[in-house]
């Protein structure tokens, strides 16, 4: 297929008249890093996000709030005296998979979400933190306790409605190990299954389930684990998160909220979300082509990082995974159903402390395939930087 530059794509959208950019934010403005306490959010991303207004919203596995939320690093970006609330200069959109709605004035709300099941997420960091203790102890025998207490404070994320365990900085201390970290990978999966048990018990049974980032697409009801391997770590975040919190529900709470602030109604609903949503991609075309009119269906463009797809070794074909390829497949079959010229577009982001596949590939392995229904638009070699430099460019060119 022929694609287009990010140049190009200025062009189209520069004088769209009805736009809803969807984006991902670690890998697409910000570099990936091992530990999410370091990252840094550009400025300039941060005024271009505010002044496209209800153009573009967010859409992230991570967080809004928190100490490892996004909202800490606008905080810590603007100048002081600036009060990002009172300016809406946080980033609106969901988080958590969709599940944690955020205004531009840092107003959040969890649509869908019950007071027991907040309660139990709560409790998840503190029963990781003792279920990797011995875990700790089997895997860095040579280390001491002051280490793997330190380790234990960077590895748990205690978010609010998505608490993660993410290995990153495990894997760094065991040095290239392949077949330990494989090890390492699946006891990791399993101690979050248990988790699933734990709810289980505690009468909140199919509430939540077991992400895993970067993964090879669904086995059943779970999701496949991606092994390590000599040139790429594999999965190293294993996120507890609430059923039905998944970004291609959420794309379709945003185009529902989006035509809302246009016309002052929901087409979806007042209360649509996305544990009330369809689960297949299918279901949830077919509920927009019911219920939304094609004049008030928006342009959209998805913006993400991850996807993945490896040859499956026993059944031939491909295993297809990454955490935006839903959404990024739903924005592309939402486009063919409404006959719009929606956009997918994927950043390299290679470039940043983990190991990904990278654009550099003319045959881009490891991302994509030749059997691959979904198509990408544009790709963004430059990584994160030369994305928010186009972004800056878009806000520009639509301010005028």
């Amino acid at each position: 297929m022929q694609r287009l530059s990010l140049h190009d794509l200025l062009d189209e959208l520069a004088s769209e008249q009805d736009l809803l950019l969807v984006q991902d934010l670690d890998g697409v403005c910000m570099p990936l890093v091992r530990d999410p306490l370091t990252r840094t959010l550009p400025l300039g991303t941060i005024h271009a996000v505010a002044q496209l207004g209800h153009s573009l919203r967010v859409l992230t596995n991570g967080e809004h709030g928190g100490k490892r939320g996004v909202n800490r690093l606008v905080e810590q970006t603007v100048p002081k005296g600036v009060d990002p609330a009172a300016e809406g200069l946080y980033l609106p959109g969901l988080g958590a998979g969709g599940v944690q709605l955020q205004t531009r004035h840092g107003e959040l709300s969890h649509p869908g979400v019950s007071e027991r099941e907040l309660q139990f997420l709560q409790s998840v960091p503190q029963r990781l933190r003792e279920a990797l203790v011995p875990l700790l102890e089997q895997f860095l025998p040579q280390s001491d306790q002051a280490l793997r207490a330190q380790l234990l404070d960077r590895i748990v994320l205690d978010n609010a409605v998505s608490p993660t365990l993410n290995i990153n900085l495990l894997i760094e201390q065991m040095q290239g190990e392949t077949h330990r970290i494989r090890r390492l990978q699946e006891q990791c999966l399993n101690l979050l299954l248990s988790l699933l048990d734990q709810a289980n018990q505690e009468e909140l049974a199919d509430r939540f389930f077991v992400h895993l980032a970067p993964n090879l697409g669904q086995e059943g009801e779970r999701e496949r684990l991606r092994p390590a391997a000599a040139d790429q770590p594999g999965t190293t975040d294993f996120q507890f998160m609430l059923q039905g919190a998944v970004k291609e529900a959420g794309l379709l709470v945003l185009v529902n909220e989006h035509i809302r602030r246009r016309i002052g109604q929901a087409p979806l609903g007042d209360h649509f979300n996305v544990r009330s949503a369809p689960r297949e991609l299918d279901a949830l075309t077919a509920l927009c082509v019911e219920r939304i009119p094609e004049p008030l269906m928006p342009l959209l463009v998805g913006v993400g990082d991850t996807i993945t797809s490896e040859p499956a070794e026993d059944e031939g074909g491909w295993q297809r995974g990454g955490s935006d390829r839903g959404f990024l497949t739903l924005v592309q079959k939402l486009g063919q159903a409404y006959g719009h010229s929606n956009r997918v577009v994927l950043v390299d982001s290679s470039g940043g402390e983990l190991k990904r596949p990278s654009h550099n590939d003319p045959q881009l392995r490891g991302l994509t395939d030749p059997d691959d229904p979904l198509q990408l638009d544009v790709l963004v070699p430059g990584g994160p930087s030369a994305y928010c430099s186009w972004l800056e460019q878009l806000s520009q060119k639509r301010g005028c």
